[in-house]
C-alpha cells in the first residue's frame, strides 16, 4: 500500500512582521503551519525510507548574521488512517538574529572554548545518516564519558527533548527540531543558509551543567530543506538555572560564529585526530580575536570619553569654549520656547506635569536647606531667603542658560559650607554677613577664571565610574540629612532630652487654618506634656507631643517615601490607562507631599509637629557690609572661596555632564548642544548678586536635573533576555518648564507662612529618602553592589558582565567603594575644616582613576565598565 505523503508548509502571515527592532538585531517572525495531503504527487521523493521534509518561505533580510532554524524532520508512518491523515495541528516558529560573537570584548567566548577543549566530547568520522541516529551517539557519548556529573540523568528523555513532539498529543506528533543556531546570508534574491553545519540548542532542568559536543559526519547528509549537506553538528546542552552569559544559547552562540567561517569547517574536514581538531579550534579563537581589534563600542558608548587628550594650548584659549558655547546654542534659543507648543508633537500635558513636579522639587528642598540654613546661620538665612534666591537664580538660568534642562538649587554641601563660615566668624568674631558676601565673591572670581580659560575640559577626565561615586555620594548626603532629622525629633520628642534646656517652640497656632496668630513661647522642665490653645470659636483644643510625635513622624517620613516611590514606579504596572500611569509616575512628588502633609497636619491636628521656623524679614535685599573687613579676613575669605569655588565647578559640571550624557540603559537623546563654559560663567553671576545680598548660593542640583530630563522624555520599555530595559526615545527640550517652576517658587512667598507650614518637617525629610532612592535608578556602581547580593542566574545581561570577568567586576566595586567611603569621610565628618576640603578629593580620584586602577584591573576592563553600553 502507497505511504500517504503529507508535505507541511511553513508561511509568513499576510501582514508582515513589523521589521526589525530598532536596534537592528533582532526579528521576530510567527507562522502558522499549513497541512495538504498529497498522494499522487509528480515529484514524490522518498529519502531514507519515508523521512520528509518542509519547505520554508523566509523574508529577505539584510546583513550577515546567526540565525535560529527550525528544521523538520518528519517521519510519516505508513498505516494512517483517512481521519489522522486529514488532522491539522499549529505550529508556532520564531525566528531570531543573534549577533556574531566579539572573541576580543566578550571575555565568555575564550571561557566557553576553554571549557569545552577540558572536557572535549568530538566525534569523528560518524558513520550514523539519520539526525535522531547522530544525536543517539552524542548523547551515547556523554554517558559514556569518564567526567560524566549527570548519574541520575535520563538520556532518552533528552533526545525526545530535543524535538517537538515531546509530550505532544498523538495527533501532534510532528518530529521536528525545538531549537537550532544556522548562518545565513543575505542575497538580491532572499536568505542562502550555511548548510554544511548545524547548532542544536536545548535547556535540560535535570542538568548540572552545561555540556558540548561536536560531531563530524563521515559524508554529507541531507536532512531537509537549508540542511541538504550537513558535516558537523554542534550539540549544547545545559541547564535552565544559568547566569544570562552563560545559557544554551549563549554557548551555541560561541561556537555557530566560529563554524560561520568556511575556511574553519574546510580546516577541521582535514584534521585527522582529536588534538587537530583541538588545535584547529583554539587557531580559530586566535583568528577571531585578532580579526575583532577594530574600534570598539567601548569607545562608541561613551562619547563624552572618547575625546583626545587634553594639551596645554587649549586652556590658553581665552573664551573660546564660551564663544563656542554660544555659537552652538544661539541658533536653536528660539526652539527653546516653542518646541512642544508650537507644531506637530505637541507635548502641553508633559509640561504642565513636569511643572508641577519641578515645583515642588524646588521648593520643597529650598525649605529643608531654608530651614536648616536659619538654624545654622540663627536666623540671618532662612527660608524667606532661601526661596527668593531660588526664584532670581532659577530664573536666569532659566532665561540664559546654555542647557536649561539643569535645575539650580541650594544643597547639601553647601549647607555644611555654610554652616562651617558661621562656626568660623563665631570663633574670630567676625561680621557673618560680610565674611559670607567675600567668600562668594571670591568663588564668583575663580569660577569666571575657570570658565574664561575653558577649565571645564578637565571635565573630560572624569569617567563614569568617578562620576557616580559623586552622584552617589550626593544620594548618601541626602538619606544622611534624613536620618539626622528623625533622629532629632526622636531625641527631642521620645527620649525628652528637652527637659532642662530651653528652646524655641512654635505654638499651634501656626498650623491651625482659623488662625493668624504666629508666636513662640519658651519651652522648659516645667512644660508639661499637652497644652491647651482657645482658637477664635472660644473651644479649648488640647495639643499633644512626646512619643507620640515621634512616632508619627517616623510614620509621616516613611509613608512619603513609600507612596512618592510606589507611584513613580506606578508606569511598570498594568493598572489604569498608560497616559494615566504617566501623569501619576510625573507627579509622584507632590501627590505623596501633599498627602502626608494632610496626613500630619490636619487628621492628627491634636499631635504636636515639627515645624520650620518663619521669620518675615523686613527687608530681603540688604547689601552686606563687606568694607568692615580687615584685609586678612579678606585674604581668608580667598582661601575659602577657592575651595568653594571647586565643589561649583565639580558639581556644575559633573551634574551637566549626567544631564547631557547616557546614563546606563537610558540614553538621554539631547540634540541641542552642550554649554560647559558658558553655564559656568552664567552661574558665576548669579552667585556675585546673591552673595553680596546675604542669600543662599545655588549650582546645579543632582537628581533633580537628571529627572527633570526623564520628566521631559518619551520612555519605552524593551525586553532583552528576560530584562526589561527603559530606553529613552526623544526628549523635549524647553526652556518654559524651569522657567514657570522657579516663578511659581516666587509666588510661594505669599504662602508663609500658612500653608506652607502645614509641611511637617518629616515630610521633608521623606522628600530627601524619596530623591535619594530614585536618584540611584540607573546607577551602575549601586546595581554592581546589587550583584553582590544575587544569584549569578539573576545577573542582567548588561554589557560588562559579558566582556568583564566576574572577580574583575568585584574588584573593581570594592575599589569603587573604597573611593566613596574616603569621600563620605571627608564630606561628612564631624571636623568643620575637613568638610572644606573634600573638593579636593574629588579632583584626586582623576589621578586614581588614571593611574593607581590600571595597575589593579586591566585598562580594557576599565574600559569596558565606563562605558555606556
Amino acid at each position: 500500500m502507497a505511504a500517504a505523503k503529507r508535505v507541511f508548509h511553513l508561511q509568513p502571515c499576510e501582514s508582515p512582521p513589523a521589521a526589525m527592532s530598532r536596534n537592528g538585531y533582532f526579528f521576530e517572525e510567527t507562522g502558522y503551519l499549513k497541512c495538504d495531503t498529497d498522494d499522487g504527487c509528480e515529484n514524490k521523493e522518498e529519502v531514507g525510507g519515508e523521512e520528509l521534509f518542509d519547505t520554508v518561505n523566509s523574508s529577505i533580510v539584510s546583513g550577515d548574521s546567526i540565525r535560529f532554524f527550525v528544521n523538520v524532520n518528519l517521519d510519516v508512518q505508513q498505516n494512517v488512517t483517512e481521519s489522522e491523515s486529514a488532522g491539522c495541528v499549529l505550529l508556532h516558529t520564531s525566528r531570531k538574529y543573534l549577533k556574531l560573537k566579539n572573541f576580543e570584548e566578550e571575555v565568555r567566548a575564550h571561557r566557553d572554548l576553554d571549557g569545552f577543549l577540558a572536557r572535549a566530547i568530538i566525534i569523528l568520522d560518524e558513520t550514523a545518516t539519520s539526525l535522531d541516529d547522530v544525536l543517539r551517539e552524542m548523547l551515547k557519548h556523554f554517558a559514556e564519558d569518564s567526567d560524566n556529573t549527570e548519574p541520575s540523568c535520563n538520556f532518552d528523555k533528552i533526545m525526545s527533548t530535543l524535538f517537538t513532539d515531546s509530550g505532544a498529543p498523538r495527533e501532534g506528533n510532528v518530529h521536528l527540531l525545538s531549537d537550532t543556531i544556522q548562518g545565513v546570508t543575505a542575497t538580491v534574491t532572499g536568505v542562502q543558509y550555511q548548510q554544511s553545519w548545524l547548532c542544536i540548542i536545548c535547556t535540560i532542568k535535570s542538568l548540572q551543567r552545561r555540556h558540548v559536543c561536536i560531531s563530524r559526519l563521515e559524508r554529507p547528509q541531507n536532512w531537509g530543506e537549508n540542511s541538504c549537506e550537513v558535516r558537523f553538528v554542534i550539540l549544547v546542552l545545559a541547564p535552565p538555572k544559568m547566569k544570562s552569559t552563560k545559557t544554551a544559547t549563549e554557548v551555541g552562540r560561541t561556537f555557530a560564529t566560529m563554524f560561520s567561517d568556511i575556511t574553519f569547517r574546510q580546516k577541521l574536514l582535514e584534521t585527522k585526530t582529536e588534538e587537530e581538531f583541538k588545535e584547529a579550534l583554539v587557531h580559530q579563537r586566535h583568528l577571531l580575536t585578532v580579526v575583532n581589534q577594530r574600534p570598539s563600542a567601548v569607545n562608541e558608548g561613551h562619547k563624552t570619553h572618547s575625546h583626545k587628550p587634553l594639551k596645554l594650548h587649549e586652556f590658553f584659549n581665552v573664551g573660546k569654549g564660551i564663544f563656542d558655547d554660544i555659537a552652538r546654542r544661539f541658533p536653536v534659543y528660539a526652539l527653546d520656547f516653542t518646541d512642544g507648543i508650537i507644531g506637530n508633537n505637541k507635548a502641553i500635558g508633559k509640561y504642565i506635569t513636569t511643572m508641577i513636579f519641578l515645583y515642588f522639587a524646588c521648593l520643597l528642598p529650598s525649605i529643608a536647606f531654608g530651614s536648616l540654613n536659619d538654624e545654622n546661620t540663627r536666623g540671618v538665612i532662612d527660608v524667606q531667603k532661601t526661596i527668593v534666591g531660588q526664584c532670581i537664580g532659577g530664573l536666569l538660568y532659566a532665561l540664559f542658560s546654555g542647557q536649561p534642562l539643569v535645575v539650580l538649587l541650594t544643597t547639601a554641601p553647601l549647607a555644611l559650607y555654610i554652616n562651617v563660615i558661621r562656626g568660623i566668624c563665631d570663633d574670630y568674631s567676625l561680621d557673618f554677613s560680610a565674611f559670607y558676601a567675600w567668600i562668594g565673591l571670591w568663588n564668583s572670581f575663580f569660577l569666571v577664571l575657570y570658565s574664561l580659560f575653558n577649565f571645564s575640559l578637565v571635565m573630560k577626565l572624569f569617567k563614569r565610574s568617578t562620576e557616580e561615586i559623586i552622584a552617589l555620594f550626593i544620594s548618601i548626603t541626602f538619606v544622611l540629612d534624613a536620618l539626622k532629622g528623625i533622629i532629632k525629633v526622636f531625641k527631642k520628642y521620645y527620649y525628652h532630652e528637652h527637659q532642662g534646656d530651653g528652646y524655641l517652640e512654635s505654638t499651634r497656632a501656626d498650623v491651625i487654618p482659623s488662625l493668624s496668630i504666629n508666636t513662640t513661647f519658651l519651652m522648659n522642665s516645667s512644660v508639661s506634656r499637652s497644652m491647651s490653645l482657645e482658637n477664635q470659636t472660644g473651644m479649648n483644643e488640647v495639643v499633644h507631643y512626646g512619643r507620640e510625635t515621634a512616632v508619627l513622624s517616623l510614620m509621616l517620613m516613611l509613608g512619603t517615601l513609600w507612596l512618592g516611590h510606589t507611584l513613580y514606579q506606578f508606569k511598570k504596572s498594568p493598572y489604569l490607562h498608560a497616559r494615566v500611569r504617566e501623569i501619576l509616575s510625573d507627579c509622584a512628588l507632590p501627590i505623596s507631599v501633599l498627602t502626608f502633609s494632610i496626613v500630619g497636619s490636619y487628621f492628627f491636628k491634636e499631635i504636636e509637629m515639627s515645624k520650620f521656623n518663619y521669620n518675615p524679614s523686613e527687608s530681603l535685599f540688604v547689601l552686606a557690609p563687606i568694607q568692615s573687613l580687615s584685609i586678612g579676613s579678606v585674604m581668608s575669605a580667598m582661601g575659602l572661596g577657592f575651595l568653594l569655588s571647586m565643589l561649583f565647578f565639580i558639581e556644575q559640571n559633573i551634574v551637566a555632564s549626567l544631564t547631557n550624557a547616557p546614563e546606563n540603559r537610558v540614553y538621554f537623546r539631547l540634540v541641542k548642544g552642550t554649554a560647559y563654559h558658558w553655564d559656568l560663567l552664567l552661574v558665576a553671576l548669579i552667585n556675585t548678586g546673591l552673595s553680596v545680598f546675604g542669600l543662599p548660593w545655588i549650582h546645579a542640583a543632582f537628581p533633580h536635573s537628571p529627572m527633570h530630563v526623564r520628566a521631559l522624555a518619551y520612555v519605552e520599555e524593551r525586553v532583552e533576555n528576560g530584562h526589561i530595559y527603559e530606553t529613552i526615545v526623544s526628549v523635549k527640550e524647553t526652556r518654559l518648564t524651569t522657567l514657570v517652576a522657579n516663578f511659581l517658587v516666587g509666588l510661594s512667598l505669599f504662602l508663609l507662612p500658612f500653608p506652607l507650614q502645614w509641611i511637617p518637617k518629616p515630610v521633608l525629610y521623606g522628600l530627601f529618602l524619596y530623591i535619594a532612592l530614585t536618584s540611584i535608578d540607573g546607577n551602575q556602581l549601586f546595581e554592581r553592589v546589587a550583584l553582590l547580593l544575587k544569584e549569578q542566574t539573576a545577573y542582567p545581561p548588561t554589557h560588562y558582565i559579558r566582556r568583564v570577568p566576574q572577580r574583575k567586576i568585584h574588584y573593581f566595586t570594592g575599589l569603587q567603594v573604597l573611593q566613596l567611603l574616603i569621600l563620605c569621610g571627608f564630606g561628612m565628618s564631624p571636623l568643620p575644616y575637613m568638610k572644606m576640603i573634600f573638593p579636593l578629593i574629588m579632583i584626586g580620584m582623576i589621578p586614581i582613576r588614571y593611574n593607581l586602577l590600571p595597575r589593579i584591573i586591566e585598562a580594557k576592563y576599565l574600559d569596558a565598565m565606563d562605558a555606556e553600553h
